[in-house]
């Protein structure tokens, strides 16, 4: 199933073929996408095909009276993984999600990523349970008009804005509102903001290298709802940069001024 463009998966081109309660499959295009800053080829949009599969395993797993919301998302890659990708452009990555576990206050889906049979990483995302506002409340934004084409390149789809460095490495890179990113709350889709925590975090941990540092984990928390508009950014602060590994702190602070997400990344020279 083709998702439409005037919602956050469809701009990213995510199709699912599979989705029930045990399991969901979908496929995401990401050989084209490069890091705005660096113009590396980024894996933070796998971030975006991980919340999708294994959020709606989550998802599944409600009531009708209850939501799912996304507390954490892992993505791991494989050494590989930017190699793979980009010696099969016209595949995309194809994810497949199960859940782990019972339902509780939460739960847990797993999901494994590959393109033409080969793994290139896995993701997990743990969800946790609220209630449903109802129906016709303002909880429900109006949907935005439908879109006739997707913009190109990482940051456009994004809709992301100016970058920043300072001295000491710190990386900022604005989030722009666009309706279209918007999840049904309203908010910043949580696989769109850990994509952008990913940019700004790999773009300081290679600040003035001329060997890159290639992303091997994202350890998002989602901590407050992500609401885009003038003061929206990610700020990315590399904490140890080595010469074959990296870690950097990456936050997502919200319209409000107020941090909503949380990041830790870890990169290394292949």
């Amino acid at each position: 199933m083709r998702h439409p463009l005037h919602t956050p998966i469809g701009r990213f081109g995510v199709e699912t073929m599979y989705d029930d309660v045990d399991g969901c499959v979908a496929t995401m295009p990401v050989a084209h996408l490069v890091n705005p800053i660096t113009g590396a080829p980024s894996v933070g949009p796998l971030a975006v095909l991980v919340d999708h599969v294994a959020g709606l395993v989550n998802h599944r797993r409600r009531t009708a009276d209850i939501w799912a919301v996304s507390s954490e998302l892992a993505l791991e890659t494989s050494p590989e993984a930017v190699d793979v990708i980009a010696a099969h452009p016209d595949v995309p990555v194809l994810g497949r999600a199960r859940p782990v576990g019972s339902r509780t206050t939460t739960a847990l889906g797993e999901c494994e990523l590959t393109v033409a049979d080969v793994v290139v990483g896995t993701g997990t995302v743990r969800s946790f349970f609220v209630a449903a506002p109802a129906a016709g409340s303002d909880d429900f934004p109006a949907e935005p008009p439908d879109s006739v084409s997707p913009p190109v390149g990482l940051a456009e789809l994004m809709n992301a804005g100016t970058a920043d460095d300072d001295d000491g490495g710190t990386v900022t890179l604005a989030q722009l509102p666009d309706p279209v990113l918007n999840n049904t709350m309203g908010v910043v889709h949580g696989g769109i903001a850990s994509t952008g925590l990913e940019v700004v975090a790999s773009a300081a941990v290679n600040a003035g290298r001329s060997d890159p540092l290639v992303t091997a984990s994202l350890r998002v928390n989602f901590i407050r709802p992500f609401l885009a508009g003038a003061e929206s950014r990610y700020v990315g602060t590399p904490l140890r940069v080595g010469r074959s590994s990296g870690i950097a702190d990456a936050q997502a602070i919200g319209a409000d001024g107020k941090v909503a997400i949380t990041a830790r990344l870890t990169a290394y020279r292949y």
